[in-house]
Protein backbone atom coordinates (compact mmCIF):
# COMPACT_ATOMS: atom_id res chain seq x y z
CA UNK A 1 0.00 0.00 0.00
CA UNK A 2 1.30 3.24 -1.00
CA UNK A 3 0.62 6.53 0.93
CA UNK A 4 -0.68 8.34 -2.22
CA UNK A 5 -3.27 5.61 -3.09
CA UNK A 6 -3.64 5.49 0.82
CA UNK A 7 -5.18 8.96 0.67
CA UNK A 8 -6.99 8.44 -2.41
CA UNK A 9 -8.87 6.09 -1.16
CA UNK A 10 -10.03 7.54 2.41
CA UNK A 11 -10.00 11.34 2.12
CA UNK A 12 -13.49 11.04 1.39
CA UNK A 13 -14.15 9.35 4.90
CA UNK A 14 -12.30 11.84 6.42
CA UNK A 15 -13.48 15.07 5.26
CA UNK A 16 -16.85 13.56 6.29
CA UNK A 17 -15.56 12.70 9.59
CA UNK A 18 -14.03 16.35 10.38
CA UNK A 19 -17.88 17.53 9.46
CA UNK A 20 -19.57 15.50 12.09
CA UNK A 21 -16.95 17.13 14.69
CA UNK A 22 -17.53 20.72 12.87
CA UNK A 23 -21.34 20.11 13.74
CA UNK A 24 -20.73 19.20 17.35
CA UNK A 25 -23.18 17.46 19.18
CA UNK A 26 -26.60 17.79 16.51
CA UNK A 27 -24.30 16.38 13.98
CA UNK A 28 -23.38 13.66 16.38
CA UNK A 29 -26.98 12.76 17.34
CA UNK A 30 -28.40 13.09 13.46
CA UNK A 31 -25.39 10.47 12.36
CA UNK A 32 -25.12 8.69 15.90
CA UNK A 33 -25.76 5.32 13.87
CA UNK A 34 -22.39 5.81 11.97
CA UNK A 35 -20.31 7.76 14.44
CA UNK A 36 -18.73 4.84 16.88
CA UNK A 37 -18.17 2.82 13.52
CA UNK A 38 -16.32 5.93 11.75
CA UNK A 39 -14.39 6.35 15.10
CA UNK A 40 -13.19 2.85 14.73
CA UNK A 41 -12.56 2.85 11.13
CA UNK A 42 -10.46 6.60 11.99
CA UNK A 43 -8.77 4.96 14.57
CA UNK A 44 -7.50 2.22 12.37
CA UNK A 45 -6.52 4.60 9.71
CA UNK A 46 -4.08 6.44 12.12
CA UNK A 47 -2.53 2.72 12.98
CA UNK A 48 -1.86 1.93 9.73
CA UNK A 49 -0.74 5.28 8.65
CA UNK A 50 2.31 4.95 11.65
CA UNK A 51 2.68 1.17 10.79
CA UNK A 52 3.70 2.27 7.36
CA UNK A 53 5.66 4.94 8.02
CA UNK A 54 3.50 7.61 6.54
CA UNK A 55 3.70 11.29 6.63
CA UNK A 56 4.16 12.91 9.99
CA UNK A 57 1.64 15.61 8.60
CA UNK A 58 -0.51 13.39 7.84
CA UNK A 59 0.18 11.20 11.29
CA UNK A 60 -0.55 14.51 12.66
CA UNK A 61 -3.50 14.99 10.94
CA UNK A 62 -5.49 11.39 11.80
CA UNK A 63 -4.05 11.53 15.26
CA UNK A 64 -6.10 14.77 15.71
CA UNK A 65 -9.00 13.67 14.42
CA UNK A 66 -9.07 10.51 16.62
CA UNK A 67 -8.91 13.24 20.08
CA UNK A 68 -11.53 15.14 18.78
CA UNK A 69 -14.17 12.17 18.00
CA UNK A 70 -12.65 10.91 21.05
CA UNK A 71 -13.71 13.67 23.50
CA UNK A 72 -17.01 14.24 21.00
CA UNK A 73 -18.16 10.07 21.59
CA UNK A 74 -16.65 9.69 25.22
CA UNK A 75 -16.11 13.32 26.61
CA UNK A 76 -18.58 14.97 29.30
CA UNK A 77 -21.94 17.03 28.10
CA UNK A 78 -21.82 20.59 28.47
CA UNK A 79 -24.38 21.03 31.97
CA UNK A 80 -27.82 22.69 30.59
CA UNK A 81 -30.66 23.60 33.01
CA UNK A 82 -33.15 22.85 30.62
CA UNK A 83 -33.72 19.59 31.77
CA UNK A 84 -33.55 20.65 35.59
CA UNK A 85 -36.12 23.03 34.68
CA UNK A 86 -38.64 20.76 32.47
CA UNK A 87 -38.36 18.75 35.33
CA UNK A 88 -39.81 21.40 38.08
CA UNK A 89 -42.92 22.59 35.37
CA UNK A 90 -43.43 19.77 33.75
CA UNK A 91 -42.09 16.32 34.73
CA UNK A 92 -42.75 16.81 38.57
CA UNK A 93 -46.30 18.26 38.67
CA UNK A 94 -47.61 15.95 36.30
CA UNK A 95 -46.48 12.84 38.24
CA UNK A 96 -48.27 14.13 41.20
CA UNK A 97 -51.18 14.90 39.35
CA UNK A 98 -50.91 10.89 38.03
CA UNK A 99 -50.86 9.94 41.96
CA UNK A 100 -54.05 12.03 42.89
CA UNK A 101 -55.85 9.05 44.41
CA UNK A 102 -53.12 7.88 46.83
CA UNK A 103 -51.78 11.17 47.57
CA UNK A 104 -55.45 12.23 48.53
CA UNK A 105 -55.37 9.12 51.09
CA UNK A 106 -52.18 9.90 52.44
CA UNK A 107 -53.43 13.50 53.21
CA UNK A 108 -56.21 12.43 54.50
CA UNK A 109 -54.39 10.19 57.12
CA UNK A 110 -51.24 12.69 57.92
CA UNK A 111 -53.83 16.06 58.47
CA UNK A 112 -56.23 13.81 60.25
CA UNK A 113 -53.56 12.59 62.73
CA UNK A 114 -52.65 16.19 63.26
CA UNK A 115 -55.62 17.39 63.97
CA UNK A 116 -56.69 14.17 66.53
CA UNK A 117 -53.86 13.97 68.18
CA UNK A 118 -53.74 17.69 68.82
CA UNK A 119 -57.46 17.69 70.05
CA UNK A 120 -56.72 15.22 72.08
CA UNK A 121 -53.87 16.88 73.54
CA UNK A 122 -55.60 20.13 73.91
CA UNK A 123 -58.60 18.03 76.01
CA UNK A 124 -55.89 15.69 78.05
CA UNK A 125 -53.02 17.79 78.28
CA UNK A 126 -50.68 15.02 80.60
CA UNK A 127 -51.89 12.71 77.17
CA UNK A 128 -48.56 14.64 75.11
CA UNK A 129 -46.32 12.81 77.39
CA UNK A 130 -47.39 9.34 76.28
CA UNK A 131 -46.82 10.80 72.89
CA UNK A 132 -43.95 12.55 73.53
CA UNK A 133 -40.29 12.01 75.89
CA UNK A 134 -40.61 14.79 78.19
CA UNK A 135 -37.72 15.89 77.77
CA UNK A 136 -38.47 16.62 73.80
CA UNK A 137 -41.78 18.56 75.15
CA UNK A 138 -39.29 20.82 77.48
CA UNK A 139 -37.20 21.61 74.23
CA UNK A 140 -40.50 22.46 72.27
CA UNK A 141 -41.48 24.85 75.01
CA UNK A 142 -38.47 26.11 75.33
CA UNK A 143 -38.04 26.70 71.77
CA UNK A 144 -41.10 28.36 71.04
CA UNK A 145 -41.33 30.98 74.61
CA UNK A 146 -40.48 34.43 73.83
CA UNK A 147 -38.42 34.66 77.03
CA UNK A 148 -36.42 31.29 76.40
CA UNK A 149 -32.59 30.93 75.23
CA UNK A 150 -33.61 29.04 72.28
CA UNK A 151 -36.10 30.77 71.04
CA UNK A 152 -37.10 29.86 67.61
CA UNK A 153 -33.33 28.29 67.43
CA UNK A 154 -32.69 24.93 67.83
CA UNK A 155 -29.99 24.09 70.75
CA UNK A 156 -26.58 24.10 69.24
CA UNK A 157 -27.75 26.33 66.50
CA UNK A 158 -26.02 29.59 65.67
CA UNK A 159 -26.18 31.45 62.97
CA UNK A 160 -28.80 31.38 59.99
CA UNK A 161 -26.46 28.98 58.02
CA UNK A 162 -26.10 27.14 60.72
CA UNK A 163 -29.91 26.50 60.85
CA UNK A 164 -30.31 25.97 57.24
CA UNK A 165 -27.83 22.98 57.22
CA UNK A 166 -29.51 21.78 60.61
CA UNK A 167 -32.96 21.78 58.68
CA UNK A 168 -31.62 20.47 55.34
CA UNK A 169 -29.99 16.98 57.74
CA UNK A 170 -33.25 17.32 59.45
CA UNK A 171 -35.97 17.38 56.41
CA UNK A 172 -34.16 14.88 53.95
CA UNK A 173 -33.62 12.31 56.78
CA UNK A 174 -37.48 12.27 57.49
CA UNK A 175 -38.34 12.21 54.02
CA UNK A 176 -35.39 9.55 52.93
CA UNK A 177 -37.04 7.06 55.72
CA UNK A 178 -40.35 7.97 55.24
CA UNK A 179 -40.05 6.95 51.72
CA UNK A 180 -37.41 4.05 51.98
CA UNK A 181 -39.53 2.53 54.50
CA UNK A 182 -41.93 1.74 51.58
CA UNK A 183 -40.41 -1.26 50.90
CA UNK A 184 -41.91 -2.50 53.44
CA UNK A 185 -45.12 -3.47 51.99
CA UNK A 186 -45.93 0.04 52.13
CA UNK A 187 -46.70 -0.11 55.37
CA UNK A 188 -43.03 1.34 56.26
CA UNK A 189 -44.09 4.34 54.52
CA UNK A 190 -47.83 4.65 56.33
CA UNK A 191 -46.24 4.01 59.71
CA UNK A 192 -43.61 6.94 58.97
CA UNK A 193 -46.28 9.28 57.80
CA UNK A 194 -48.23 8.38 61.11
CA UNK A 195 -45.44 9.12 63.45
CA UNK A 196 -44.70 12.64 62.03
CA UNK A 197 -48.52 13.59 62.05
CA UNK A 198 -48.92 12.27 65.68
CA UNK A 199 -45.83 14.27 66.70
CA UNK A 200 -46.69 17.84 64.90
CA UNK A 201 -50.76 17.45 66.31
CA UNK A 202 -48.88 16.51 69.70
CA UNK A 203 -46.42 19.61 69.73
CA UNK A 204 -48.96 22.03 68.34
CA UNK A 205 -51.57 20.85 71.51
CA UNK A 206 -49.01 20.70 74.06
CA UNK A 207 -48.03 24.33 72.92
CA UNK A 208 -51.67 25.83 72.79
CA UNK A 209 -52.34 24.09 76.10
CA UNK A 210 -49.14 26.45 77.34
CA UNK A 211 -49.85 29.29 75.62
CA UNK A 212 -47.60 29.37 72.76
CA UNK A 213 -49.77 28.78 69.83
CA UNK A 214 -49.09 32.67 69.09
CA UNK A 215 -45.61 32.10 67.98
CA UNK A 216 -45.40 28.32 67.34
CA UNK A 217 -48.36 28.92 64.18
CA UNK A 218 -46.77 31.86 62.87
CA UNK A 219 -43.42 29.75 62.23
CA UNK A 220 -44.33 27.03 60.54
CA UNK A 221 -46.95 28.29 58.25
CA UNK A 222 -44.25 30.21 56.05
CA UNK A 223 -42.25 26.98 55.44
CA UNK A 224 -44.82 23.87 56.42
CA UNK A 225 -46.17 24.12 53.13
CA UNK A 226 -43.97 23.09 51.38
CA UNK A 227 -42.46 20.65 54.15
CA UNK A 228 -45.75 18.54 55.02
CA UNK A 229 -46.35 18.36 51.28
CA UNK A 230 -43.14 17.32 50.43
CA UNK A 231 -43.12 14.82 53.72
CA UNK A 232 -46.58 13.59 52.27
CA UNK A 233 -45.54 12.95 48.45
CA UNK A 234 -42.06 11.23 49.84
CA UNK A 235 -44.60 8.90 51.69
CA UNK A 236 -46.07 8.60 48.78
CA UNK A 237 -43.44 7.00 46.70
CA UNK A 238 -43.05 4.47 49.40
CA UNK A 239 -46.10 3.17 48.94
CA UNK A 240 -45.98 3.11 45.21
CA UNK A 241 -43.22 1.00 45.76
CA UNK A 242 -44.42 -1.10 48.11
CA UNK A 243 -47.55 -1.74 46.49
CA UNK A 244 -45.91 -2.47 42.70
CA UNK A 245 -43.80 -5.08 44.90
CA UNK A 246 -46.96 -6.99 45.90
CA UNK A 247 -49.21 -6.07 42.78
CA UNK A 248 -46.73 -6.73 39.60
CA UNK A 249 -49.86 -6.78 36.91
CA UNK A 250 -48.47 -9.66 35.29
CA UNK A 251 -44.94 -8.53 35.39
CA UNK A 252 -42.03 -10.30 37.15
CA UNK A 253 -40.96 -8.64 40.56
CA UNK A 254 -37.85 -7.13 39.46
CA UNK A 255 -39.72 -5.13 36.35
CA UNK A 256 -42.50 -4.06 38.50
CA UNK A 257 -40.29 -2.51 40.91
CA UNK A 258 -38.81 -0.96 37.95
CA UNK A 259 -41.65 0.59 36.92
CA UNK A 260 -42.71 1.62 40.03
CA UNK A 261 -39.47 3.17 39.93
CA UNK A 262 -40.46 5.18 37.18
CA UNK A 263 -43.24 7.09 38.72
CA UNK A 264 -41.37 7.25 42.40
CA UNK A 265 -37.99 8.88 41.33
CA UNK A 266 -39.32 12.54 39.97
CA UNK A 267 -41.52 12.10 43.23
CA UNK A 268 -38.62 11.90 45.80
CA UNK A 269 -36.95 14.12 43.17
CA UNK A 270 -39.22 16.36 43.51
CA UNK A 271 -39.68 16.58 47.62
CA UNK A 272 -36.39 16.57 47.72
CA UNK A 273 -36.18 19.85 46.19
CA UNK A 274 -39.67 21.22 48.08
CA UNK A 275 -37.79 20.12 51.51
CA UNK A 276 -34.55 22.75 49.94
CA UNK A 277 -37.09 25.43 49.39
CA UNK A 278 -38.43 24.99 52.74
CA UNK A 279 -35.26 24.93 54.81
CA UNK A 280 -34.49 28.29 53.11
CA UNK A 281 -37.48 29.86 54.36
CA UNK A 282 -37.21 28.21 57.48
CA UNK A 283 -33.71 29.46 58.14
CA UNK A 284 -33.91 32.41 56.71
CA UNK A 285 -37.89 33.77 56.90
CA UNK A 286 -39.58 31.77 59.62
CA UNK A 287 -37.28 32.55 62.48
CA UNK A 288 -38.04 36.74 61.48
CA UNK A 289 -40.28 37.03 64.84
CA UNK A 290 -39.93 40.89 64.68
CA UNK A 291 -41.84 40.88 61.09
CA UNK A 292 -45.75 41.75 61.04
CA UNK A 293 -48.17 38.69 62.28
CA UNK A 294 -50.16 39.70 59.09
CA UNK A 295 -47.42 39.49 56.96
CA UNK A 296 -45.87 36.09 57.57
CA UNK A 297 -49.45 35.27 57.61
CA UNK A 298 -50.48 36.40 54.19
CA UNK A 299 -46.99 35.01 53.41
CA UNK A 300 -47.63 31.55 54.64
CA UNK A 301 -50.91 31.51 53.23
CA UNK A 302 -49.86 32.59 49.67
CA UNK A 303 -47.29 29.70 49.66
CA UNK A 304 -50.32 26.99 50.31
CA UNK A 305 -52.12 28.56 47.67
CA UNK A 306 -49.26 29.19 45.04
CA UNK A 307 -48.20 25.61 45.64
CA UNK A 308 -51.97 24.04 45.12
CA UNK A 309 -52.27 26.25 41.82
CA UNK A 310 -48.84 24.80 40.76
CA UNK A 311 -49.42 21.15 41.01
CA UNK A 312 -53.52 21.90 39.70
CA UNK A 313 -52.11 23.43 36.47
CA UNK A 314 -48.35 22.90 35.65
CA UNK A 315 -47.29 21.19 33.09
CA UNK A 316 -50.72 20.67 31.40
CA UNK A 317 -49.36 21.33 28.00
CA UNK A 318 -47.43 18.18 26.88
CA UNK A 319 -48.33 15.62 29.16
CA UNK A 320 -46.66 12.14 28.43
CA UNK A 321 -49.06 9.05 29.32
CA UNK A 322 -47.93 8.78 33.03
CA UNK A 323 -48.16 5.33 34.94
CA UNK A 324 -50.84 4.06 36.98
CA UNK A 325 -51.44 4.97 40.39
CA UNK A 326 -52.23 2.75 43.27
Amino acid sequence: MTERSFIQRREGFWQEFEGVLSGGRKQLAARAGWFPQGFRELTQDLNTARAHGFDPQLVERLNRLVLEGNQLLYGQHDWSPKPFILFIIRTFPQKVRAQWRGLGAACLIFYGLVFFSALLCIRFPDLVYELLPESQADDLEMMYDPAGEHFLVPRDVGTDADMFGFYIYNNISIAFRTFAAGILGGIGSLFMLAVNAVFLGAAAGHLINRGLGNTFFPFIIGHGSFELTAIIISAQGGLLLGYRFFITRGLSRGASLRAAGRDALPLISGAALMLLIAAVIEAFWSSRYGLPLPLRYGAGISGWILLLLYFLFAGRGKRKKDGPGL
